[in-house]
């Protein structure tokens, strides 16, 4: 027998909180099947087409209203299912599902599709007795390009009142505290020439991008601790007996400070045209998918941490490793949690084959359980207690 069910809930609600770890218990081959069928069909940021579709269809058999694609996305996903006992809040279970370019799942966001999944069906089993509206909502694009604020901009999180995602990791902590974040790609254009008969009459593209990654390198001794930029270069020239005439790089810039990201920003683009200058070659700077910093709301922060509690898992603080995340861009419009919970032995590095290999493991068959019914559970916690939704909007609004 699992933990789900042999161990009580978190008061209030244990009944409903049980309904809900049993029927997430009862649908484990189901959940676990998604999770293993993702992660060995891995799709990047975008191009999510059957991921998307094996969850849309699953959403449909469990009686969500589907609509896919869902906005300008694709691959975006937004089914509901209301409650049958009158008005209540709109609570938004939400799900990533793409992969690393040449990784595959080496952030675990097949688990983190097949939890949202999860907690939806838990949640569907309870819908006789929630007030409101379900809001399940598939985001595409976590990794490069920020879906989750094309699909704000697309209006698809309109009205709710709490947004609700687990994300793996080799720590547990309800907390996250993400960089604000950037994609830019730098494209430099030179003049192509013989390298060795005639280099007189070429502009190397590729030597702008070799002092672009210098200057960065000793940019870096003057940011803050807490500050990241890397890059990759993704094209840099076609032989060595030809001037490159274009060169491309993929850079991200983070900062856990909004403001001081702003000044990286303006900083990286002179970087970039000085090393044009130097050069004579031209470039476009192309700054794309922008995350946000993390507004955690401490109302449902504590709910998680309860639920959390009950099933023995600690809550271990604040992970010192930050990456970024387009959640953060939904905590700036309604209440927002997007918790950790270990898949891996602490110290395994996410972004990595180990951590993708780890995604798959029974460890990480039950945190994707685990996960899906603490979310459940957290959201029967504001569809039953009203005064629990205004005062995680009181807590969003005092962090204004």
């Amino acid at each position: 027998m699992s933990a789900l069910t042999t161990l009580p809930p978190a008061a209030p609600f244990a009944e409903p909180k049980l309904r809900i770890a049993e029927t997430i218990e009862a649908a484990r081959a189901e959940i676990l099947e998604l999770s293993h069928q993702i992660h060995a069909d891995p799709e990047p940021a975008f191009e999510e087409h059957r991921a998307a579709a094996r969850i849309a269809d699953l959403l449909g058999v469990h009686g969500y209203e589907v609509e896919h694609p869902a906005g300008s996305l694709k691959t975006a996903i937004r089914a509901t299912r209301r409650g049958l006992v009158g008005d209540g809040p709109r609570i938004g279970i939400l799900a990533e599902y793409d992969a690393l370019p040449g990784l595959g799942h080496g952030c675990g966001h097949n688990t983190m599709a097949a939890s949202g999944v999860g907690a939806a069906i838990g949640l569907a089993a309870m819908a006789d007795r929630l007030p409101g509206e379900i809001v399940f909502l598939g985001t595409p694009a976590e990794e490069y390009g920020s879906g989750k604020q094309i699909m704000i901009d697309d209006g698809l999180f309109e009205g709710l009142d709490a947004a609700l995602l687990y994300h793996p990791c080799d720590r547990s902590h309800v907390e996250t505290y993400p960089l604000a974040s950037e994609d830019v790609e730098v494209v430099y254009r030179g003049l192509q020439s013989h390298a060795s008969a005639d280099p007189w009459r070429g502009k190397n593209a590729l030597d702008a991008l070799i002092l672009l990654f210098t200057s960065v390198g000793l940019w870096r001794q003057q940011l803050r601790p807490t500050a990241r930029v890397h890059g990759i270069i993704r094209e840099g020239g076609t032989a060595a007996n030809i001037i490159p005439h274009r060169s491309a790089a993929w850079f991200m810039i983070r900062s856990e400070d909004e403001g001081e990201y702003e000044l990286m920003r303006d900083r990286f683009r002179q970087l970039c045209e000085a090393a044009a200058l130097a050069t004579d070659t031209t470039v476009t700077i192309e700054y794309t998918g922008r995350a946000r910093t993390m507004r955690n709301n401490r109302v449902l922060a504590d709910r998680f941490r309860a639920n959390m509690t009950a099933y023995g898992i600690e809550d271990m603080g604040d992970d010192p490793n930050a990456g970024s995340t387009d959640m953060a861009n939904v905590s700036w419009i309604c209440p927002t949690i997007h918790p950790d919970l270990a898949i891996a032995p602490e110290g395994t590095p996410g972004h990595s084959i180990l951590f993708r290999d780890a995604a798959v493991t029974p460890e990480a068959d039950e945190t994707t359980l685990l996960a899906a019914t603490l979310i459940a559970q957290t959201a029967v916690d504001l569809f039953l207690d009203p005064d629990l939704v205004a005062a995680a909007w009181r807590a969003f609004h005092e962090s204004d």
